[in-house]
């Protein structure tokens, strides 16, 4: 199990208290930015190798936010969402470390289960539409 830099180790075992026949899943931009060479010193097979480990994992095309590639979605799993969650997106997820945090989280929960953990707060990026949306109010 990796550790972060700090030496904290990063924990994945799932919660028993979170057994629910619709799971947290997750989704993996792997498309024109996402996923190619494009982003550097990634190793992208292996980011979606762990997630896959942690929860189902879905491959998408373009996401539309590419300047923030890698962009990885945790969708809420059925508890999560009749708790309120609404999908998480992170971006610039490039290193092992965010990955691994990402995996925990899913693993212990995801979205309205378990809190998000206060180092994925960094990579939270705003989805496009809710971009688009907060253009036109801004004119």
């Amino acid at each position: 199990m990796p550790t972060r830099p700090t030496g904290t180790p990063s924990h994945d075992a799932p919660d028993p208290a979170v057994a629910d026949p619709v799971p947290c899943r997750v989704v993996v931009c792997r498309d024109c930015c996402c996923g190619s060479p494009k982003v550097t010193g990634a190793d992208h097979e292996a980011q979606t190798a762990r997630l896959r480990a942690a929860a189902p994992v879905r491959i998408s095309t373009c996401l539309d936010v590419c300047d923030q590639a890698n962009v990885i979605v945790v969708q809420p799993s059925g508890a999560g969402r009749a708790a309120g969650a609404r999908p998480v997106w992170l971006g610039l997820v490039n290193d092992p470390y965010a990955t691994e945090d990402i995996a925990a989280w899913v693993r212990a929960g995801g979205p309205g289960v378990a809190p998000r953990p206060e180092i994925l707060d960094l990579y939270a990026v705003t989805p496009p539409r809710r971009r688009a949306r907060a253009r036109q109010y801004d004119r």
